[in-house]
């Protein structure tokens, strides 16, 4: 029995949906509504400005909070999305209007139209991720699914407008977690909303990889882009999933600690590849100082030093010529099971790393076992413990990788009891 779960990961409450709890204001004309991911509202005079909506099924909800706060039907003028995955975009339609503006990022309807192309792809990949999380049935799909905002204004990189009196710059973001990524610049109010560019936890590493998978996102670009929001000086920050942010100071230090941390990161990985180490080794080598500890967060640093490998360098690690063919090394590995005696002798050698200290080898061992002799309860028992040691090391802190490996034990106890 592993001792953390993904359900009591702090990234839990900032995206949980709670239908009765009411919309709430940030000043005197921007309400938010905490969903999925949070919608905005800013009011004026000639209409209301909406920032994102949550979730298709959270829509009608999100607007009917907002209009009990301001005791009036929206008007909705124009509709922007800070990205377009569909917990910010999937209750458009709730918010829409005859006359309505939906202004998005260039690249909205491409990485929209990627996302359905590659839903077959990565819905599974969902659900192995978030198997402690969504219900047997679900697998996974209906993220993929959800109808697309139309029709659009778009730009490239940056598109300006006042309304009801108030300047609006939207502004590229693409190092953020899509491609179409954008930020909403307030001059005027010195307001950013930059949804979940920094990150789906507010002082936690950047998504540059999650576990699901998805498009690369630069490193280095997001590097640019944090010095572009550093260099607005906001004085109110306001972010996808967290409480607003006030106060430039704080910003500042906050953002300022964020940069150091992936710069730090940047140049340790870069520092080793120049100097010949292998990917594993700069993984191995790497630990961030003190001062750069930052939240719990979606994945260790180690995945963000290989997140800057391969924007250099791409796939081809140049440490074994297999690398280059398509049979995997998992093609040999029966074979090499009865070389070494069996699956009851990898599986035994497996718990012996296990008690050294060292579960990543005993990983290494007992994939091997598994793919040679699936059916052998001492090979799928010593997994299961593996497995087990390796998400209580996690510390409940990582949230991608306790995901996993909550969706591992839970495929490895069926198996075991489909051995019964």
């Amino acid at each position: 029995m592993t001792k953390y779960r993904s359900l009591e990961h702090p990234m839990m409450q900032s995206i949980a949906w709670d239908p009765a709890r009411p919309a709430e204001w940030i000043n005197d004309h921007i309400a938010m509504v905490r969903a999925t991911s949070n919608a905005y509202v800013i009011t004026g005079d000639e209409g209301d400005v909406v920032i994102n909506s949550g979730t298709g099924v959270q829509g009608e909800g999100v607007r009917q909070k907002f209009e009990a706060l301001l005791g009036r039907p929206l008007k909705v003028a124009k509709f922007i999305f800070t990205q377009s995955h569909p917990d910010h975009t999937g209750g458009w339609q709730q918010f829409y209007q005859n006359g309505t503006e939906i202004i998005v990022q260039r690249e909205f309807q491409r990485i929209n139209d990627e996302r359905k192309l590659m839903g077959p792809f990565f819905g599974p990949r969902n659900a192995r991720v978030l198997a402690a999380l969504i219900p047997k049935e679900d697998k996974g799909t209906a993220w993929f699914n959800t109808p697309d905002p139309t029709p659009l204004t778009t730009f490239a990189d940056s598109y300006e407008f006042t309304f009801s009196g108030r300047r609006y710059q939207l502004l590229t973001m693409s190092s953020g977690e899509t491609l179409d990524s954008l930020a909403v610049w307030m001059p005027d109010e010195k307001t950013v909303f930059f949804g979940n560019w920094a990150g789906a936890i507010y002082g936690a590493l950047p998504n540059f990889y999650t576990a699901r998978g998805d498009r690369d996102r630069s490193v280095t670009q997001w590097l640019v882009d944090c010095d572009k929001i550093l260099a607005l000086e906001p004085e109110l920050l306001i972010t996808g999933h967290d409480d607003a942010i006030h106060g430039n100071a704080r910003i500042k230090a906050d953002l300022g600690k964020l940069r150091d941390v992936v710069a730090y990161i940047h140049d340790f990985t870069v520092e080793g590849m120049n100097a010949q180490k292998t990917l594993p080794q700069i993984q191995q080598e790497l630990s961030l100082p003190p001062h750069l500890t930052m939240n719990p967060g979606r994945g260790p640093a180690h995945w963000y030093a290989r997140a800057v490998w391969e924007e250099y360098a791409g796939w081809f690690r140049h440490e074994r010529t297999s690398e280059l063919y398509p049979t995997p090394p998992s093609s040999v590995w029966t074979e090499v099971v009865a070389m070494a005696g069996g699956g009851a002798a990898l599986a035994q050698r497996a718990h012996a790393h296990l008690q050294a200290g060292a579960p990543e080898k005993a990983l290494h061992l007992i994939e091997m076992a598994v793919e040679a002799e699936p059916d052998d309860r001492t090979v799928r028992e010593a997994e299961l413990a593996v497995y087990e040691d390796l998400a209580d090391r996690t510390e409940g802190k990582i949230f991608d990788l306790l995901g996993w490996l909550e969706g591992k034990i839970i495929s490895t106890k069926a198996a075991l009891e489909a051995l019964n």
